[in-house]
């Protein structure tokens, strides 16, 4: 065992240092090794790279790394987002980058239930996205631990939604997005992209590889035959990774495949995949097209409630993400121009979550799911119908004097749920940029000797329009069937209009 230093290739007065046990750990391209401190690591691509290759390594570290740190929320991206590498060195003909170690929670704490050989291994996504690792009949099922509920799933793909949306923001494409380029923590909802080494820019940086089986795009697949300079071959560009965003966001919601269904398109597994995933590919929930079903006698008796859409269907998401699924998975699956982009789907997944209920069941392995808009709600992973009545909340804003109209968002409230500055007010929007005084509560809805409540923490000006009285600060309202209640009088302030359901 040895400590290397070696010197940066960007600023040549700036040394790096590992150890080399000679065991380094392998990725699918690069051998990495840690620094003595474990502040970062250096990985090191197995393969010489040529001139064009290198050329991207450094705008990576240094021109992207750059517009990152000037733009927006750049500390939210950098240490929550990304494991951007922000330095590049050289050994012996190699080329290696740097990049900031990962974050404990990133690492398993125990791993299997039966023994612990993944103990400290990576969280990578796809532990995640299959039923068969939280079966507790699976041999090599997670512990319950490590496996968070149904929601945590819900800011993992607002987080990946989040960093491709940078990404495209800055006129780069992922190219490689996967399951395997993503690194979960459902107990903290967190996500960070990582690999991000093969960025593309259009024009300037090709693609290196055309992705990962699962992720790939099926214009991607359909092409790969021709020939590399043949302007119909399609490579990896911000509309496939739309395509993977969408399968991702589908696979830690549903955790099956959206387009590996029951059609056995030929013999030949080979071209059975490409036509399956490329050229023939049907979502498997198709709501004319029959042709790719889940065929349940198929499914290993572990899948068997996840694996089958028809126990559950993806609508149970609720109307914004069931809407750009079908975008994603019939409109654009073939037609990558009409493909929801990342902020399409962050916005949806922000709105889906204010009416995510917490089931009633304790037992409940997932323990959330969203309000179906039916008088008689029920959790549609366990059956357990809600007891009692619900108040559904929709928002309103001021389109002119004394006409308020609907916003097409709506909050569903439970039990000690928060109301924040985001519901308040049409000018905080929910996104990266929230400062953490608008991440605040402002009141919150409570269950208080069998009524439910609104109780005002901070707001001035709250008024029941209903009743015609003020609701000041430290004071509560009761939420009772048609009440209106005004959020705020300021510019841009919102209406609440209360239905019971339930009763």
């Amino acid at each position: 065992m040895s400590t290397i230093k070696v010197q940066s290739i960007i600023n040549s007065s700036q040394y790096y240092e590992y150890i080399d046990d000679g065991n380094p750990k392998q990725g699918g391209v690069k051998d990495v090794y840690f620094d003595p401190n474990r502040k970062y690591v250096v990985a090191f691509f197995r393969d010489p790279l040529d001139f064009n290759q290198k050329d991207r390594i450094k705008k990576i570290v240094t021109l992207y790394l750059e517009n990152i740190k000037k733009g927006n929320a750049s500390d939210y991206y950098l240490n929550d987002i990304f494991r951007w590498p922000y330095d590049a060195v050289e050994n012996n003909g190699k080329t290696g980058v740097i990049v900031p170690i990962y974050d404990s929670k990133f690492f398993f704490k125990k791993g299997y239930c039966s023994n612990e050989t993944i103990k400290g291994g990576e969280k990578v996504g796809k532990w995640f996205t299959s039923p068969s690792f939280r079966n507790k009949n699976y041999p090599l099922s997670l512990d319950k631990n490590e496996l968070g509920d149904w929601l945590s799933y819900f800011q993992i793909a607002i987080n990946i939604c989040r960093g491709v949306k940078k990404l495209h923001q800055m006129g780069l494409a992922h190219s490689d997005l996967s399951y395997n380029n993503v690194l979960v923590d459902p107990v903290s909802k967190s996500a960070v992209i990582i690999d991000i080494d093969g960025l593309v820019v259009p024009g300037l940086f090709p693609p290196e590889v055309i992705g990962t089986a699962d992720f790939i795009a099926p214009e991607v697949l359909t092409t790969k035959h021709l020939k590399i300079s043949d302007s119909n071959r399609i490579l990896p560009n911000q509309k496939t990774d739309l395509h993977a965003l969408a399968v991702l966001i589908y696979m830690y919601l549903f955790r099956r495949h959206p387009l590996r269904g029951g059609k056995i398109w030929d013999l030949d597994s080979e071209k059975d995949e490409l036509f399956a995933m490329g050229e023939k590919a049907i979502f498997v929930e198709h709501p004319t097209d029959h042709t790719n079903r889940v065929k349940v006698d198929h499914l290993k008796k572990w899948d068997i409630n996840w694996g089958d859409p028809k126990k559950v269907p993806f609508t149970i998401v609720g109307p914004y993400l069931t809407d750009l699924f079908k975008r994603a998975f019939i409109d654009g699956l073939h037609n990558p121009i009409l493909r929801p982009i990342a902020n399409e789907w962050e916005t949806a997944l922000l709105k889906t979550v204010d009416l995510i209920q917490p089931c009633q069941n304790p037992s409940c392995d997932e323990k959330w799911y969203v309000f179906d808009n039916t008088a008689n709600p029920k959790c549609p992973f366990c059956g357990t119908a809600h007891k009692g009545t619900l108040p559904v909340i929709d928002l309103y804003y001021k389109f002119k004097d004394e006409v308020w109209k609907p916003e097409g968002h709506r909050l569903m409230a439970y039990h000690n749920q928060y109301l924040f500055k985001w519901h308040v007010s049409r000018h905080v929007i929910r996104n990266e940029n929230l400062t953490t005084e608008d991440k605040k509560p402002v009141g919150y809805f409570t269950f208080y000797q069998n009524k439910w409540v609104l109780v005002n923490q901070t707001l001035n000006g709250m008024k029941d329009l209903t009743d015609k009285k003020d609701i000041p600060i430290n004071s509560m309202v009761e939420l009772t069937d048609g009440k209106k209640i005004l959020l705020s009088n300021e510019e841009g302030g919102r209406l609440l209009y209360i239905t019971l359901t339930n009763k």
